[in-house]
């Protein structure tokens, strides 16, 4: 987990984030102690939907009723915050066991059982989508070379309507992601921590 910016809000408790807005605003989401799972920051998160709020609505894009998937999901706070924010439906994709049962906690916790469905599986070779979305989260460790390769397995498995959105958490020393399939529209960096956003374009 990152060090707290002191300029940011609070999480809702030590061991805890919080939903920043909509439906479950304020509702806290359980944290591992330790590092092993690195969730995204509050004030990364914010910044990330405002983005998706004002940047791209004049391209048709809307996260109300989207239908969604959290890759590398670790605690679930990206696509349960989409939820609260009015998403229909999100799939959690991560591969360690202890990340799907705090997934499945935080699920239960905001009462999300009918609008989530959490998968054991490899972000970098996902199984194939029963269903496409209009939009991706990819949070992968930082450095192990995991973007590209699951960039490329999203599109190949049908995750992804033409015109998807896709955002990708990286370190900020990191280069840009590319993939065949996708343009690229932009990349903010907040400290350490850069966020890049795609369209799936096939």
């Amino acid at each position: 987990m990152k060090k707290p910016n002191p300029k940011t809000k609070p999480s809702a408790k030590p061991g805890a984030l919080r939903i920043i807005a909509g439906a479950w605003r304020g509702r806290g989401i359980e944290v591992p102690p330790g590092n092993i799972i690195r969730p995204t920051s509050d004030r990364v998160r914010e910044a990330l939907f405002n983005r998706l709020a004002h940047a791209f609505s004049d391209e048709g894009f809307r996260l109300a009723g989207a239908r969604l998937v959290d890759v590398f999901a670790g605690t679930g706070a990206l696509g349960l915050e989409a939820l609260s924010r009015g998403a229909a439906q999100a799939v959690f994709l991560d591969r360690n066991p202890d990340a799907i049962a705090l997934i499945k906690r935080n699920v239960a916790k905001l009462g999300a059982e009918d609008r989530a469905m959490v998968m054991n599986a490899d972000g970098a070779h996902a199984p194939r989508a029963a269903v496409s979305c209009d939009l991706a989260f990819l949070d992968p460790p930082y450095g192990e070379g995991l973007v590209q390769p699951a960039l490329e397995s999203l599109a190949v498995q049908g995750w992804l309507k033409p015109g998807a959105l896709v955002t990708v958490e990286t370190d900020a020393g990191e280069p840009a992601p590319a993939a065949v399939g996708y343009d690229f529209l932009d990349r903010r960096e907040y400290g350490r921590v850069a966020v890049s956003i795609l369209r799936f374009k096939p």
